[in-house]
C-alpha cells in the first residue's frame, strides 16, 4: 500500500541489535536476575536497539527528505561495539528508565549519531536538544524506583556486536508494546 503525503508516522533512527547479541543479552539477564525479570515495563528483546535520533511524527514528504539526506551522509566506518553495565535515567535512586550502556566503540557510535543529527537538521527538522547518550533501553519504570542494588548486581554484558549499518524504523503503537517496522537501512563505510 503506497503512502500518501499526508500520512503521519512515528519515526526513529537506530543501530539494530543482531540476533546473537539479542539472545546473548536475554540469557545474560536471565542468568543474573530471577528469570531475567526487570523492574517496570521491560522492553521486549525484539525491540532492543540503540536510538541514534528519535524524529517523532513525520509526514511522508518529510520522511522522504530525511531518507535522502541520510543516503547522502557520510555516516562513518563500520565498528565493533562492546556493551557495558546497567545504568538508569534520570538517576539510579529514582529511576524511570533502566538501560544497558556501551563501552568500546562508544566514540564511533557518537560519531555516527552526530552524522545522523546533521542529516536530520539538513532535512529541515529542529536539532536535538539533549546530548547523545548511547544506551539500550531495557525497561521503563513508573513510578520511579531505586535500582542501585540491581545495577551493582548485574555484571557488564560480555558480548560485542559489529555495527555496519543504521536503520530507520517506524514505531507503530497499539495494544501492548510498540511494533517496530524496518523502513530503510543505510550501510556504514
Amino acid at each position: 500500500m503506497a503512502q500518501t503525503d499526508d500520512t503521519v508516522r512515528r519515526i526513529f533512527i537506530a543501530v539494530d541489535i543482531d540476533d546473537e547479541t539479542r539472545h546473548g543479552l536475554a540469557a545474560h539477564l536471565s542468568a543474573v536476575l530471577d528469570g531475567g525479570r526487570l523492574p517496570g515495563s521491560g522492553a521486549p528483546p525484539a525491540n532492543w536497539h540503540i536510538t541514534l535520533r528519535f524524529l517523532g511524527k513525520l509526514d511522508q514528504a518529510t520522511l522522504e527528505t530525511v531518507l535522502a539526506r541520510l543516503d547522502e551522509a557520510e555516516l562513518g566506518a563500520q565498528f565493533d561495539l562492546r556493551f557495558g553495565g546497567l545504568g538508569a535515567f534520570p538517576r539510579p535512586r529514582r529511576a524511570t528508565v533502566l538501560w544497558l550502556g556501551t563501552a568500546d566503540g562508544s566514540e564511533a557510535l557518537a560519531g555516527t549519531a552526530a552524522a545522523v543529527e546533521e542529516a536530520v537538521v539538513q532535512a529541515g527538522l529542529p536539532p536535538e536538544e539533549r546530548p547523545f547518550h548511547s544506551h539500550l533501553t531495557l525497561s521503563r519504570i513508573r513510578p520511579p524506583e531505586d535500582v542501585r542494588a540491581l545495577i551493582e548486581a548485574v555484571p557488564p554484558f560480555p558480548l560485542r556486536q559489529s555495527v555496519d549499518r543504521i536503520t530507520v524504523f517506524e514505531s507503530v503503537l497499539g495494544r501492548g508494546p510498540a511494533a517496530y517496522v524496518l523502513l530503510e537501512e543505510f550501510p556504514l563505510a
